[in-house]
């Protein structure tokens, strides 16, 4: 971990300056980014839309049910893990093309599953695939991106997430209604062969191509080879479980709550979660213009007091009206802060342990959050969806003491 900033560097094979607008190496390397985490966000969506059709179709219990997802999760951690450690090893581009290939197999293998065994199986082999994605692009992002605008950068990537939860809420009615649950998981290897042919022309940037090779033990001390570093790798992993576990007890629950307490169908509840999610676009790209205007800190701040007032405020709305708005404005706190976990990981650890940090700290807080639908089904079952999606809001207040624990580090070059 280091903690003193170094002279400006270029950051990608054709980097600008570190107060230079991105050049063209950054915007792919953000778009590449872009387009497999919105994979993520396509693949665990349709999950959740296709959950009562799953389990109509395999005759799948409840409680099996509500595992898919955890088991899911569940296996980006192991992948993070692994393609973490590879990426700091053998390359940005190439180890993320490789997570690429093993999202798009068990994904499209989960679209023949024919009993909860198989679909389990295939569902945590996806999750490891799915697990690369989100770590390895942050840290390609922010190595490409100058300092100045790194939050923007990793912001961005955060929005191809929210491209790829769109558009499952957006198809996943009709295409079940239509084809069957089954078609959706054929429909997720699409993105999956877009992302895969777009990165084979893509060079590494040139941070990781300067970084000293340490080996895997070495990039995992980073986490926890200083107080300091031991201290913001705990705040990291708070924020990230906080995070996914309020991102995933909601998302997987709402289109559910929406239909029992409301009465929605699967297309209305769609819309609804449609709404929700471009307020989560807005967050986020919001929280990548302030972050690297007035700093990480003071941003997470905001953006996690909004989060438990939001979250409390809708559980306690029954208009459509106030439903459609109150999504939106809950959407930009909840998953806003998305947008800053690149970049603020980034900072706190060098090149060679770079792209581990991200995974292990964010999957790991994944994993947390996978228990989630779990919690929420259970709590619902006794006090209500209303009354679970409230009490989401208190995880936030761990948060924000949570950053206390991570130092200001806007701005800085990266080692």
């Amino acid at each position: 971990m280091t903690q003193t900033q170094t002279p400006p560097r270029r950051n990608g094979p054709a980097a600008a300056g570190a107060g230079d607008a991105p050049d063209r190496y950054a915007r792919k390397a953000v778009l590449a980014s872009a387009l497999g985490y919105g994979m993520e966000g396509f693949d665990l969506l349709v999950l959740s839309f296709a959950l009562s059709a799953i389990t109509a179709g395999l005759h799948l219990s409840t409680a099996q049910a509500g595992s898919l997802t955890t088991i899911t999760l569940i296996g980006c951690v192991l992948g993070g893990l692994v393609f973490g450690l590879l990426s700091d090893r053998f390359g940005r581009i190439r180890v993320l093309t490789w997570s690429i290939v093993v999202f798009a197999v068990f994904t499209g293998l989960t679209a023949v599953s024919g009993g909860y065994a198989e679909i389990a199986a295939f569902r945590f082999l996806a999750g490891t695939g799915i697990g690369g994605e989100f770590g390895i692009g942050m840290a390609l992002a922010a190595e490409a991106f100058p300092s100045s605008r790194r939050a923007r950068g990793t912001s961005y990537v955060g929005l191809g997430w929210q491209a790829g939860v769109l558009v499952a809420a957006l198809v996943s009615g009709p295409v079940i209604g239509h084809w069957g649950w089954r078609a959706l998981f054929a429909l997720g290897v699409l993105p999956a062969v877009a992302a895969f042919l777009f990165r084979r022309r893509m060079a590494e940037p040139e941070a990781f191509a300067r970084a000293e090779d340490r080996g895997a033990a070495a990039s995992l001390r980073e986490l926890v080879a200083t107080p300091a570093a031991r201290r913001a790798s705990l705040g990291v992993l708070v924020l990230t479980s906080v995070q996914n576990f309020g991102y995933y007890g909601i998302m997987t629950w709402l289109p559910s709550y929406l239909a029992k307490q409301f009465g929605y169908g699967l297309t209305r509840s769609g819309a609804w979660t449609a709404v929700t999610v471009l307020g989560m676009a807005l967050g986020i790209w919001v929280f990548g213009q302030l972050a690297d205007r007035i700093g990480r800190r003071p941003t997470f701040w905001i953006f996690q007091a909004g989060a438990v007032l939001s979250v409390l405020g809708y559980s306690q709305l029954s208009s459509s009206g106030a439903l459609l708005v109150g999504g939106a404005v809950m959407g930009a706190f909840v998953n806003g802060m998305t947008g800053g976990y690149g970049a603020l990981i980034a900072e706190l650890y060098p090149t060679h342990a770079r792209a581990t940090a991200q995974n292990v700290l964010f999957n790991l807080g994944r994993g947390v959050g996978g228990l989630a639908p779990l919690v929420v089904a259970l709590v619902a079952g006794s006090l209500g969806f209303a009354r679970a999606i409230a009490l989401l809001a208190v995880v936030y207040v761990l948060d924000m003491a949570a950053m206390l624990l991570i130092p200001e580090r806007r701005g800085a070059e990266l080692d």
